[in-house]
């Protein structure tokens, strides 16, 4: 049931001290039920089947979520018509579809929606500022005309892009956050975390962090560094932060897109529930308080976090009413050996096996060395042909 009375606002979480928990993945989560392509990655489920989509946001409420963010992600025109990805749907209704859906889910509780903007390919192929502002703004528009409680900037690989999306953002007047998709190395353009950070919050960003591309204990560390150098330049702002559900020690500077196994092989890096224990705790002893979820995160990782942070936050979520505690539950299994298993200290110290003992623990991602204005890069509305797909293919067996 949802509160009586007008819910808080972000801010005013967070102001408060509050923990506020993102959802998760989306992408990659309806990709594996059947309602998204992987490739384009683009968000037409909102429109096509919104009943996939509505059922995710329930599952992340019950979870323990307290943000719906709209699924918006590449939700831009010129994404939306990238590389031959031919639609039934206006980005503007896939928009105003999106934010439809996670206003009437949050409504069911105390959740929050934010809107949400993400990279474009017409920065990659070195478009203007005011064509990529224009590009932002027709987002916007559908966020402002439906009323969405904050707005996010998430996903950008270059501090200068979310810069100019955090811009454009304000001119709404809402509280605006912003994550950048980097490691402690810095964006693509070796620009670091905590001037990254910095540039943000000038740019007008009151909550800065991270977001995918890297495992939830990179991420942290890679926030930590944003906040030490927003703090040293004498600034003040939240902080965020929704990695990936996968491990990824093995990550160069673009993160897990250089895996062999991005995006269908992986599965064996996934973070169990009990990691996720480990992440919640980690990211609030470092003064986190936003924490969420990307690529990977299922509705039982939020949940996790959730009960890792109910002393913090004053209950546990709807969805603990059918997960004990620590395995608890385990003790009503009909074998003893199962049941032995019902105690934190055999989770926190177990070491999962993959069960493939021809598979090495570490990988050697693609290092391509591209970004912003290689031609590799510059993208098109066409359909990649086969010509330039076997240049690619000869220059993968290259690199390899």
């Amino acid at each position: 049931m949802a509160p009586a009375g007008p819910k808080k606002g972000i801010l005013e979480r967070l102001d408060a001290g509050e923990v506020v928990i993102g959802d998760g993945g989306f992408v990659f989560a309806l990709e594996k039920r059947g309602y998204v392509k992987a490739g384009p990655w683009t968000p037409e489920a909102a429109a096509e089947h919104p009943e996939a989509v509505r059922q995710l946001h329930r599952e992340f409420l019950r979870a323990g979520s307290n943000v719906m963010q709209t699924f918006t992600f590449y939700a831009s025109d010129d994404k939306l018509e990238n590389r031959g990805n031919t639609l039934r749907f206006t980005g503007q209704q896939i928009n105003e579809a999106a934010c439809d859906l996670a206003r009437e889910v949050a409504d069911e509780g105390d959740a929050l929606v934010a809107g949400g903007v993400s990279q474009t390919p017409s920065y990659l192929s070195c478009k203007s500022e005011d064509e990529v502002k224009a590009t932002f703004k027709k987002q916007i528009d559908v966020f402002i005309n439906k009323n969405v409680d904050f707005l996010i900037a998430e996903y950008f690989e270059h501090v200068e892009e979310a810069e100019w999306a955090v811009q454009v953002l304000k001119t709404s007047e809402k509280p605006v956050a912003a994550t950048l998709c980097i490691g402690p190395e810095g964006d693509l353009n070796g620009v670091s975390p905590g001037d990254c950070a910095v540039r943000l919050v000038k740019a007008g960003a009151q909550i800065v962090g991270v977001n995918c591309h890297f495992d939830p204990l990179t991420c942290v560390r890679t926030v930590k560094l944003m906040k030490e150098g927003v703090e040293r330049a004498g600034l003040k702002a939240h902080y965020m932060v929704q990695p990936l559900a996968f491990h990824t020690p093995d990550c160069s500077c673009q993160g897990f897109i250089d895996l062999p196994e991005f995006p269908f092989g992986l599965e064996p890096r996934i973070l169990t529930r009990w990691d996720m224990h480990s992440y919640a705790r980690e990211a609030y002893n470092a003064g986190i308080h936003y924490i969420g979820g990307c690529c990977g995160f299922e509705p039982y990782h939020i949940r996790a976090v959730a009960e890792e942070l109910a002393p913090e936050r004053g209950f546990l979520p709807a969805a603990s009413d059918k997960h004990g505690n620590w395995g608890a539950g385990l003790e009503m299994h009909t074998k003893p050996w199962v049941r032995a298993r019902a105690r934190r200290d055999y989770w926190e110290k177990l070491k999962p096996a993959s069960g493939r003992p021809r598979c090495p623990s570490l990988s050697t991602p693609d290092s391509w060395g591209v970004t912003k204005g290689h031609t590799d890069l510059m993208q098109q509305k066409e359909a990649t042909t086969k010509d330039q797909l076997k240049q690619l293919f000869q220059k993968a067996e290259a690199n390899n």
